[in-house]
This record gives C-alpha cells, structure tokens and sequence, in this order.
C-alpha cells in the first residue's frame, strides 16, 4: 500500500480546517460521515452529522463568527487499509486576534474511514492541552493525597482500601 492515504487524509483536515475558516457549517459537516460522534472540547457529545452540522452553524453565525480554526496534523495511524488513527493540534483563532494564546491550543483525535466519497471523519474528541506535571510519588502532593486517602477510609467514607 502506498502512503497516498496520507496525503488524502491531510487534505481532509485541511479542508475541515478551511470549511471552519469560511464559517460554512456545510462544508464543515461534509468533512464527516452521517454516523460520526463528535466531542467539543467543552465534553459536549453530538451523534450524527446533523446534529454537531446544526450547532456549528449556530456558532458560526454567533460566537465564532468570523473565527479561523488553524492547526495540522501531529500523526497519522493505519489500523486497517479503511480505518486511520489522526492527532492534530489546532485552535479557533477569533477575529480579533493575529496570534493564538497558548491556553487556547487543543489537541484532537479523530479517526478517519475510507467511504464510497473518499476519507471522512466518522469520530472526533478535542480537548485542551493542558499539561500537568505528575507529582513524583513521594512529593508533598502524593505525601497529603496518600494522608487524605487513610483519613477518610478511617472516618468510613470513601471507597475501601485494596
């Protein structure tokens, strides 16, 4: 298999990319399969094109209006000859602003599916890209964590200890 999937599958991100960008909810929703499930980074769950078609041109027509969705793809995964893993990095760029703010990047996943009218999203999450740090296990915040566990254990509330 050539890696024509790829370049394919870009072209389908570029175009959800440039359909957000015109503010065309049509556009936009033809990027995706009818059946597709999509995640807002907010956790707002549309299932099926229609729906999550039907909230981004009120958005387009209200908040976001005039906005551009920028970003690219980090990586793309074959599962099957049919079926892509896709990250992306990407964020609403509002009318008003020449740069993006750093708290505004969102990373999505989205899983791409060959049909009959070529690639489409059938499934996308985004969410916020906000790293922690993980606290090493003997720092103050796993030491007070560890504490707050046996306190509440002690005192009956809580799930048992293991």
């Amino acid at each position: 298999m050539t890696d024509d999937y790829r370049t394919e599958i870009r072209q389908l991100f570029d175009r959800l990319l440039a359909a957000w960008t015109a503010n065309d909810a049509t556009a936009y929703g033809a990027c995706f399969t009818p059946d597709s499930d999509y995640v807002s980074y907010d956790g707002t769950r549309a299932t099926g094109r229609a729906p999550m078609q039907a909230a981004h041109d009120q958005l387009f027509r209200g908040v976001l209006a005039g906005s551009a969705l920028v970003g690219e793809v980090e990586s793309i995964r074959l599962v099957t000859a049919d079926v892509a893993i896709v990250h992306g990095t990407g964020s609403v760029l509002m009318p008003w602003r020449s740069r993006l703010p750093r708290r505004r990047l969102s990373r999505q996943t989205l899983v791409a599916v060959r049909t009959g009218e070529g690639w489409r999203f059938t499934a996308l999450h985004n969410g916020r890209v906000r790293p922690v740090r993980i606290p090493a296990p003997d720092s103050a915040p796993a030491r007070l964590s560890r504490a707050m566990g046996r306190c509440a254990r002690r005192l009956g509330f809580g799930r048992p200890a293991r």
